[in-house]
């Protein structure tokens, strides 16, 4: 069955940096977000870009015809007022399109110099009251993550029925997180980092206290409580790719990747699943065939195992297991990329650890290439003799379709296990 509504379906991804960027546009992002300096939700958790990027972040954005949301949600205080200000005015000055906040110093400066505005998770908007006051400021709101279906179609049914508009004149826009890490708080207000370390979850700072294992103990005796999981803290991450047309079909019409901290080949990957699905459910061919397949390549990046959250009704959530990433594979890095041949689509590198042998799948990474996955076929030696396999040292070539740049880092992928993601720290909350 179709949408009940004629919004075009939005895929957004996370933007860390300008390799984690141009992978999720690359694969067909409708927009991007990401933060910059320190007001920002992942202010310590990813590689935050700066002022100076916002110009050419509304430029690669524009080029593939996608919109920049610039994150300024974090808990703002008198002396975080001159900073807010200076971000906001940058990110107007670029030309991003939208910001998205919560706290009513950044929605009330965004409304005062004409800056559009997305309401963040972090206002908690669970009920159409929510909906019609903050109407007078956004176009576009993300519901809290603890809505199921039911009510996010309930939400939605009444904004048209009520005919509640932003001040673009448009029907309130509905976005919803997809994919991607979740914390116990609600919507990701935690203080379980700045009771541990001082150091405020709300203000970009999560230390991932939740991830941990602890024993749970009575006060004054030896007994333990027995549980079955240790980590009864840290949610599964969520997925809904079985049920993206059931999400659609409740009204949410901005799809959300979380993952600012993720590395690029987990941007390109939930990227690309996620708009495939929706352009099969456009055309009426998302099977159970097909929502198997996607999960199962969405099982090869990062993870902690998945859940679909609170939107299919369930009171309670589901926790790892584990610690660290499931993912059913993983990146090991090699090298770099020393020359590239336009003319013959052929790359050239020099590994700087480990070997490739012939027909390993590879990874590219880079900051204009974003990520390119492929086999490193036809493996050549710097005398161009093929060989079966090279090794610390070395240059070699082999052939590459799309084009690379001196620099990019060339990762092999192997199968993957329980362990941590060491490029990108972990993240525990959405934003």
């Amino acid at each position: 069955m179709k949408s009940k509504h004629k919004n075009e379906i939005e895929i957004m991804s996370p933007a860390g940096d300008f390799s984690s960027m141009m992978s999720a546009l690359n694969a067909g992002a409708n927009s991007v977000y990401f933060g910059i300096e320190g007001l920002n939700m992942r202010a310590k958790s990813s590689n935050n870009f700066t002022i100076y990027d916002l110009e050419e972040i509304a430029k690669r954005c524009s080029e593939y015809n996608a919109n920049s949301y610039m994150t300024v949600n974090t808990v703002i205080y008198d002396d975080d007022l001159e900073l807010m200000r200076k971000i906001i005015d940058s990110a107007k000055s670029a030309g991003i399109t939208a910001v998205i906040g919560a706290d009513q110093a950044v929605i009330g400066y965004c409304n005062s110099v004409d800056m559009p505005l997305h309401i963040s998770t972090q206002a908690n908007i669970s009920n159409i009251e929510a909906i019609k006051f903050y109407s007078m400021f956004s176009d576009v709101m993300v519901l809290a993550r603890e809505l199921s279906l039911e009510q996010i179609s309930e939400i939605y049914n009444e904004i048209k029925k009520q005919n509640i508009r932003g001040p673009l004149g448009e029907l309130i826009r509905l976005e919803v997180f997809v994919h991607g890490a979740l914390c116990m708080a609600i919507s990701g207000k935690c203080y379980l980092s700045l009771h541990h370390t001082t150091k405020s979850a709300n203000r970009g700072e999560c230390t991932q206290q939740c991830r941990k294992a602890y024993t749970v103990k009575e006060k004054g005796s030896d007994n333990e409580l027995e549980i079955d999981n240790q980590y009864i803290m840290s949610p599964k991450d969520l997925c809904t790719i079985e049920f993206i047309d059931e999400i659609i079909n409740a009204g949410a019409s901005v799809l959300k990747i979380e993952g600012r901290g993720r590395s690029p080949e987990y941007v390109k990957r939930t990227t690309e699943c996620y708009k495939e699905a929706v352009d099969l459910y456009l055309k009426d061919e998302y099977t159970d065939e097909n929502k198997l397949r996607l999960k199962k390549k969405l099982e090869e990046v990062f993870n902690r195992g998945f859940w679909g959250n609170y939107y299919l009704g369930g009171k309670l959530g589901e926790w790892t297991d584990k610690p660290g990433s499931k993912a059913t594979k993983k990146k090991v890095y090699l090298g770099k990329v020393t020359n590239y041949f336009a003319k013959i689509g052929v790359a050239e590198f020099k590994i700087e650890s480990q070997e490739l042998k012939q027909n390993t799948e590879v990874l590219i990474i880079g900051p204009t290439t974003g990520t390119i996955e492929t086999k490193a076929q036809d493996i050549r030696n710097i005398e161009l003799e093929s060989v079966e396999v090279v090794k610390k040292g070395e240059v070699f070539t082999f052939a590459v379709n799309e084009k690379v740049r001196k620099n990019d880092e060339l990762y092999k992928l192997v199968p993957g296990g329980q362990i941590p993601e060491k490029r990108y720290r972990l993240n525990a909350r959405t934003n």
